[in-house]
């Protein structure tokens, strides 16, 4: 009780500096989210099933203990999918050199796992319910699932010698065969999603991405792509890839055409192919007593391990406030820097608290939620067009990185308006426009060869900042603007930056469009130039790839005495100096220069690390196993605990009747609804004409038609009508034929696991 005590008066005091509240006042506006202080700590699968047994952690990230059974009535957990189980033949025997005969043998391998039962969910088709775009691909997916079923014409034997590698594949193979060491055929295996996207993952400063990382399409990309082995469909895979990641098609038609054909080539060569996939769950304490959390949202691909978690997270024990205990499987391995490292699970879960991104992967589909960045208006050309840059923008040198105006005749395929929310860092600097420009200096800087600068590159910032820099046409900063939240008696004032954004391209998802370069930056700009120093001169590398490859440190910022020392020696010489980076001069003065080394030195002095952020966290305390972080409970800071709350609960909807007319189909539904009472909650499926209870979410159905080829030939939605029906119209859109259109309902944001129709459409009747 007394920590209680102690927790609250010590976050209600830290306001009384900036506004004049009662004492008794309740906070309208609460910076940051729930959890005063988190605490992970690397613990193993034995241990953690006994800490969440007996109440001793909130939540627990990565593996799952009871994979055997025995879970505790009081725990919880949440799904996301966890990793594919795929077989891969060896094209190096010549009995496997040929596409014919590893299809042949492909279809008695996976016809014979598919008789399992075990821990795997059998789905021989690379996008999976988890993907937002699998209603695109549905009928494929059932068409590949229904050939190799347990007595399909495939048959159901293995004829196929299999080497199992891991656990799981151990399992499956077990179940139906005995697996050989030697003289193997196929090996069966387990590819984790993470493992998957890691090398494709963009963790930069306050990026993330790619755009499309969540995507069933890319997945299947990187699943398969590099085990394709005829040239000519090696070449048709780059092209249609490259279409799909520049948005060079015309329609929504055009692009799902594309996606379906980029899958199907990637599944026709048969050296890999998939069986199946794995749900991955992650258990937390769900006790209705002090030792509870609640409000769980998770990422349905990376599980409790992403933002979104630790933005909605709250203890049962506190309204808001508490500590929160999380417990991790791997030890970090990753060092400490917010450019090239935080790359490995634990760096992950530090960097999702203490870095704050622009935008945030939506945890239950392929798109973004704006953060730090949001974009207010995008303007996209006409096809077969383009916009004009103005003359007062401004684009990076490739090679240098000096901020330059754009060219005369400089043009853009759409242009973003973003509002940049302004927050104080850590070391109590405020945010500049310098802070949000000099990441494009930095991405030209480390991200290109040039050599005019010696020992300024690094492949991992190169791969990271190749898609922005290429798609950057020029920014300008429009105005700052002041926002206020009022509150009464109370006022809480925001500063605004708004930048207006030029690209090269486009995509279907506008969304994914604004967080391929988006305005922002979690760490300062004196941050950014102290670490380059340090690289300069040869103390360390940002990246692990190139830190090996120099025989160099791999920059920490907080664990590595010998380079702290030496930066603080840095920081002495630049508050001397006031020093300015070039590329920043006509931005920052020599004042607020001397006042940023020297706020840096003190962050330094107070916390012993230099990992100064924006973000909602920040780092306080680690030693061995265990990492501290504590909320920062800053006035600027722009966004308030309960902003992502919804995300919590992931309501879905219901296809009740599909009604064929001669020139549309009318779908009725069902929906999910949530009843709250007081801190505790219950989802009722009703009639989505019945609104007059619960926590009404809009709805949305998404339909496509397949004609007798297979192509797509419509595709569209629809929103919410009279009496709750939805209607999908093709009056005038399809040629005469026999058609399938499958369709799909929406509640909220959630696009996971959705209950997918098909019906059979004849143009001018039914069947």
């Amino acid at each position: 009780m007394a920590r209680t005590i102690f927790a609250i008066a010590f976050l209600f005091l830290s306001f009384l500096a900036v506004t004049s509240a009662e004492a008794d006042h309740a906070l309208p506006f609460n910076p940051s989210y729930y959890p005063h202080e988190i605490q992970i700590k690397t613990v193993g699968l034995t241990s953690a099933k006994k800490l969440l047994s007996n109440n001793s952690l909130h939540a627990y990230i990565g593996g799952d203990p009871f994979v055997n059974g025995g879970i505790p009535q009081h725990l919880g957990y949440a799904e996301s999918l966890g990793s594919y189980v795929v077989a891969t033949f060896d094209v190096a025997s010549t009995s496997w050199n040929q596409r014919e005969k590893r299809c042949a043998g492909a279809g008695s391998l996976v016809s014979g796992l598919a008789e399992n039962k075990g821990n795997y969910i059998f789905h021989p088709y690379p996008v999976t319910p988890y993907h937002e775009d699998y209603l695109q691909h549905f009928d494929l997916a059932e068409s590949v699932k229904n050939k190799y079923r347990p007595g399909s014409e495939r048959g159901s034997g293995l004829n196929v010698k299999i080497r199992a590698k891991g656990t799981l594949a151990e399992r499956i193979v077990f179940s139906t065969s005995r697996p050989v060491e030697k003289g193997w055929d196929a090996t069966v295996e387990e590819i984790g999603v993470e493992d998957l996207v890691s090398p494709r993952r963009i963790q930069l400063n306050g990026s993330l991405g790619p755009p499309w990382l969540k995507e069933g399409w890319f997945q299947s990309y990187l699943l398969l792509a590099g085990t394709v082995t005829d040239a000519e469909t090696k070449q048709a895979v780059e092209v249609i890839y490259q279409r799909l990641v520049s948005g060079s098609y015309d329609s929504i038609v055009e692009q799902l055409n594309l996606e379906r054909r980029l899958v199907l080539l990637l599944t026709q060569d048969c050296t890999r192919v998939v069986v199946g996939y794995t749900v991955r769950r992650e258990y937390f304490n769900n006790s209705d007593y002090s030792e509870g959390v609640e409000n769980i949202a998770r990422d349905s691909q990376t599980g409790l391990n992403s933002p979104i978690f630790i933005r909605t997270v709250k203890l049962k024990d506190f309204p808001w406030n508490g500590w929160l205990r999380l417990g991790i499987d791997a030890k970090p391995s990753a060092a400490w820097n917010p450019i090239g490292g935080f790359t490995d699970p634990a760096g992950r879960l530090i960097w999702s608290a203490v870095g704050d991104p622009a935008m945030l992967p939506a945890p239950d589909n392929g798109s973004w939620l704006p953060n730090r960045a949001t974009s207010t208006l995008i303007t996209v050309a006409p096809t077969n067009s383009t916009l004009s840059v103005p003359k007062d923008a401004v684009v990076p040198d490739p090679e240098t990185g000096e901020l330059r105006p754009v060219a005369a005749n400089a043009t853009a395929k759409a242009k973003i308006l973003y509002r940049v929310l302004f927050s104080s860092f850590q070391d109590k600097t405020p945010m500049t426009a310098a802070d949000v420009l000099y990441p494009f200096v930095f991405a030209c800087h480390w991200g290109a060869r040039d050599p005019r600068n010696q020992g300024q590159y690094d492949p991992l910032v190169d791969a990271s900042t190749a898609l922005a820099r290429d798609w950057l046409a020029g920014l300008r900063v429009v105005r700052a603007d002041t926002e206020v939240k009022d509150f009464g008696d109370m006022k809480f004032t925001f500063q605004v930056l708004i930048i207006e954004l030029f690209v090269k391209h486009t995509l279907a998802d506008l969304h994914q469009v604004a967080s391929v370069a988006s305005p922002w930056s979690s760490v300062p700009w004196h941050l950014m130039v102290l670490m380059e120093e340090a690289v300069k001169r040869g103390w360390a590398a940002f990246s692990a790839e190139e830190a090996k490859r120099r025989g160099v440190s791999w920059l920490d910022v907080v664990r590595e005495q010998k380079i702290k020392d030496r930066m603080a020696g840095l920081i002495n010489r630049f508050l001397q100096q006031k020093y300015i980076p070039k590329e920043l001069k006509g931005f920052v003065s020599p004042a607020e220069a001397a006042s940023r080394w020297a706020a840096l030195k003190q962050f330094y002095r107070r916390r012993g690390h230099f990992l100064v952020t924006n973000g909602p966290y920040e780092l306080v305390r680690w030693s061995g196993d265990v990492i501290v972080l504590r909320a920062f409970r800053d006035p600027t800071y722009p966004i308030g605990m309960g902003s992502f709350d919804h995300y919590a609960i992931p309501l879905k909807a219901y296809i009740s009747k599909i009604d064929i007319k001669r020139d549309r189909l009318e779908i009725s539904a069902e929906v999910e609804r949530v009843f709250r009472f007081q801190r505790s909650y219950r989802v009722v499926r009703q009639a989505i004409a019945d609104d007059s209870m619960g926590e009404i979410r809009p709805v949305l159905c998404h339909y496509l038609v397949v004609g007798p080829e297979g192509d797509v030939l419509n595709a569209g939605t629809s929103e919410q009508e009279k009496a709750g029906k939805f209607t999908a119209d093709l009056k005038g859109k399809l040629a005469p034929g026999i058609h399938t259109v499958m369709v799909a309902l929406y509640e909220g944001e959630n696009f996971v696991n959705p209950e997918i129709k098909k019906v059979r459409y004849r143009v001018g009747g039914s069947s």
